[in-house]
């Protein structure tokens, strides 16, 4: 495919592109969904991190080995080069939905953490002041956007770290606390599994909405030096910090608080550190909290951008998307973002107390879709590789048929889940809009 239109600047190092990936991943799925799952699946919801830590891992294999392979590019366009415009049309619009409500959830969580110091100021005043302040980092030169999201990303990754030293001290009493015996909080409240596995499975939506963000690499891809060179050691390390920044510090908030008095109004981190009785802790990590889900919105703004971008290229989204700045900074697409971020913070006005809950269950279900067409584009262009990959997905197939598997039924749960009736409805409906539009711009493209 020839391609005669303007191409983003490769403004990325190695070390900002593998914080993009974490900035997108450790956001409201961890400091703030924490506490859905919770009260979900009780301690059990570290089953469910685990087990979506595992299909990360696939998956981000599966997409390194593509990238290697097909340099510069990004996950849309290998979806494009396996399926052909249709599919690919559907993943790329599906993929811009989910990083737009993924966006909208980052601000309105940074709103709701701002919350706890300005408890008068009203949540939607709140969303539009941390909107500003996002749109106004993605209209910089993208070396720029890369360099403050790798200090955005190294604060919540150093405070993750603290997290869980410190909550290790407190759990095993080295720290002094009100907290008698933490082992009984897994053991005790009806158990480790208080709702089942139904509970369990039930969590899985807010733990795919978590993860999504890994897929990044595969959009920044485009825009980094040397990429071939280092992908394959920016995926390990991103998907083992991953699995180790979720899983931790869910099993030290298991056992310093009940599973069941995770009040959902704060964030459980911060109230671990209110437990503790450490002085000034719990500022500083709402504090903390603020910049890791602002550094999500960031990440989101970048994503939404990039691939209308990329989409505009191929003829799957309108031409005006491809105008870009000075700076190589693809315009118009943020200014969609920020109009839908706009809508966004009007349903923050309208339902504050529902609006997360809400937003976070539909990009569940679209990083579950997204996840599967990376592993099935990988089945189908792993034989058109004219040479062995650098990196290479261990025991292919069978890893990515379970992946495949995996994800299929998972999806399959939350259609047939009574509590995700909205999520299902919205979701079901997007797809089938979409399908009806891949004909009408197949025809264009044509």
């Amino acid at each position: 495919m020839e391609n005669n239109h303007p191409d983003l600047k490769k403004g990325l190092l190695p070390r900002h592109v593998q914080f993009i990936a974490l900035a997108g991943m450790i956001g409201t799925g961890i400091f703030k969904g924490s506490s859905e799952t919770l009260n979900m699946a009780g301690p059990s919801v570290v089953i469910a991190y685990l087990i979506g830590g595992l299909l990360l891992f696939i998956v981000m294999g599966a997409l390194g080995e593509m990238a290697t392979v097909f340099p510069n590019l990004n996950v849309q366009r290998l979806v494009h080069k396996a399926f052909g415009f249709q599919t690919s049309f559907i993943v790329g619009w599906l993929y811009w939905i989910n990083w737009v409500l993924v966006t909208i959830v980052e601000l309105i969580a940074a709103a709701s953490f701002l919350q706890y110091w300005f408890p008068s100021i009203p949540l939607w005043i709140l969303s539009l002041l941390c909107a500003a302040l996002i749109v106004g980092i993605n209209l910089f030169q993208v070396k720029h956007y890369g360099e403050m999201e790798f200090w955005f990303a190294g604060i919540k990754i150093l405070a993750l770290t603290l997290f869980i030293i410190l909550g290790a001290l407190i759990f095993f009493g080295i720290v002094p606390s009100s907290i008698q015996d933490p082992i009984s909080n897994y053991t005790g409240h009806g158990g480790f599994f208080p709702n089942g596995m139904g509970g369990v499975l039930s969590a899985f939506l807010v733990v795919m909405f978590s993860y999504g963000g890994a897929e990044l690499i595969g959009v920044a891809i485009t825009e980094t030096k040397d990429a071939e060179r280092v992908l394959s050691k920016v995926i390990k390390g991103t998907v083992w910090r991953v699995i180790l920044f979720y899983v931790l510090p869910i099993l030290i908030i298991c056992g310093i608080i009940p599973w069941d008095q995770v009040s959902g109004q704060e964030s459980p981190f911060v109230q671990v550190f209110s437990i503790a009785g450490i002085p000034g802790a719990a500022d500083v990590m709402n504090f903390v909290l603020i910049t890791a889900v602002l550094s999500a919105a960031n990440s989101g703004i970048y994503a939404t951008s990039r691939t209308l971008f990329s989409m505009s290229q191929n003829g799957e989204a309108p031409r005006a998307f491809l105008k870009i700045t000075k700076k190589g900074i693809p315009l118009n697409g943020i200014v969609i973002t920020t109009l839908l971020i706009l809508l966004g913070v009007f349903l923050a006005y309208m339902i504050p107390n529902q609006v997360i809950g809400y937003l976070m269950a539909i990009p569940g279900f679209t990083v579950i879709l997204i996840w599967l067409s990376i592993c099935l584009a990988q089945l189908k262009l792993r034989p058109l590789y004219k040479e062995k990959p650098v990196f290479q997905l261990k025991w292919f197939p069978y890893t990515t048929i379970i992946a495949i598997l995996s994800l299929g039924l998972i999806f399959l749960a939350f259609l047939f889940n009574k509590n995700n009736v909205i999520g299902t409805i919205v979701c079901l409906v997007v797809v089938t809009v979409l399908t009806g539009l891949s004909f009408v711009f197949k025809k264009k493209a044509n």
